[in-house]
């Protein structure tokens, strides 16, 4: 990974795509769905869902990284799950005022769960990821001035990234959301802040001002994945962040992308710090992505590369490690766990309609046959990598996506998610049905 240097922030992409200028991404969707609807019936109403089995050919104990040998014959184990469910929400108030709004069932349960921690020696820990008891994930006001200035302000989706711009369960090939961006970025991104956006010819901007993340909620295995959350009824805003992203469809079918985000993460939070060492502490966070997409000749191609680089994160590790190791002691949400300086993913997938060459269903279903590669690693350079190489994985997938319906998918794939010597390789099957439209 000699290519990506210390401090590079932003990193360009190629994507290609035969939609439109005018719907480039789910959280644009529900604002174009508003905006075209009958005067008459300005509510929209819509979502997507996912229905998911899975068969993982692995061991799942807690300690399977710690001492793999003894976990290398375990039995394989099998999961039912409802990763997303939502239920999305527009109005046109009417002189180009608009209103979006999503929620969201994450697993068909409260964003609050129970697991077995390896850091915690395997005990018992409530873990949640924001507090209330369902995910708005987003809620936002727009003025629309014209086709080029857009002013949006609420819970808005972060377009850092494919997976964040590409989240909904039609516009990616895997069952599960990409590995490798929800691994060492929030996902799906969201936040509460101010959008400044438009499209200008064959162009897309958007700029967004936002608070901070918080590094107290960064880890080994998910880098800043939890950052964006807050345990609190409220989101601290002791240091403020920008992201941007610029898309391109100069090209028939083809979208060119850059995005990037900068901010400061330590001390954002109630939790206050005296000693002397944190005084100059910033904590600052710059991230570049690079993605792309082809939509044409009966192919999808979609690819991305993500590089992140946190400043202070040995003081970040110890600050964090300095907390009770039991969370019932302090109630801290931290994870006790060192976080790497870089962190990067990567991947390429390629799908082909295979109904294409099929004349009777050519133009009412598909069917894609698919590949993926991913490669990712939260602790990319870090003082702790040693006792965190399994954190390096290449993952690869190959499956099938059939459309029997514009806004039905059900999905197949076998996937091979590999470590160095001395991890386990971890296989599995997972098959799934979604779904994404608009009813009203």
């Amino acid at each position: 990974m000699k290519f990506f240097k210390k401090h590079t922030v932003f990193i360009l992409a190629l994507i290609c795509s035969t939609m439109p200028a005018t719907m480039t991404n789910a959280q644009d969707a529900l604002n174009d769905s508003i905006s075209k609807i009958d005067k008459n019936s300005r509510l929209t109403l819509g979502g997507y869902g996912e229905a998911v089995i899975s068969r993982n050919f692995y061991s799942d104990h807690f300690n399977r990284y710690k001492f793999p040998e003894q976990h290398k014959d375990d039995s394989s184990h099998g999961r039912f799950d409802l990763p997303h469910v939502t239920v999305n929400v527009g109005y046109d108030f009417g002189h180009g005022w608009t209103m979006g709004m999503e929620v969201e069932f994450e697993h068909g349960g409260t964003e609050s769960a129970v697991e077995m921690d390896a850091d915690e020696s395997g005990e018992y820990e409530a873990e949640i990821e924001r507090g209330g008891e369902v995910a708005l994930e987003q809620f936002w006001i727009q003025k629309s001035f014209s086709r080029h200035l857009n002013v949006r302000a609420g819970e808005i989706i972060v377009p850092v990234g494919s997976t964040n711009q590409y989240h909904m369960p039609t516009e990616f090939f895997t069952v599960y959301r990409p590995e490798g961006e929800n691994s060492i970025l929030p996902c799906t991104w969201h936040q509460t802040g101010i959008s400044l956006w438009g499209r200008l010819q064959q162009w897309r901007y958007e700029i967004q001002f936002l608070s901070g993340l918080d590094s107290e909620r960064f880890g080994a295995e998910s880098f800043v994945h939890y950052g964006a959350g807050s345990p609190y009824e409220f989101k601290i805003a002791n240091s403020y962040a920008g992201a941007a992203r610029i898309d391109n469809y100069s090209i028939p079918g083809v979208r060119m992308s850059i995005s990037g985000y900068y901010g400061h993460t330590f001390n954002n939070t109630l939790r206050s710090h005296n000693a002397a060492r944190y005084e100059n502490c910033k904590g600052a966070l710059a991230i570049g992505a690079f993605d792309f997409m082809l939509n044409r000749w009966n192919w999808i191609v979609r690819g991305n590369v993500d590089y992140a680089h946190l400043g202070d994160a040995s003081l970040i590790s110890a600050f964090n490690n300095s907390f009770p190791t039991h969370t019932s002691q302090d109630g801290s949400p931290s994870k006790h766990q060192p976080v790497a300086k870089n962190a990067v993913a990567a991947s390429i997938e390629a799908g082909y309609d295979v109904f294409s060459q099929v004349p009777s269903l050519r133009d009412t279903q598909k069917l894609y046959v698919f590949g993926r590669y991913e490669y990712y690693n939260p602790m990319a350079s870090s003082s702790h990598q040693s006792s965190y190489k399994w954190c390096e994985k290449n993952r690869w997938a190959a499956g099938v996506n059939y459309y029997p319906v514009k806004e039905i998918v059900v999905k197949a794939e076998y996937s091979h998610r590999g470590f160095k010597s001395p991890y386990n390789n971890e296989p599995s099957l997972n098959i799934g049905i979604a779904y994404s439209g608009w009813w009203l």
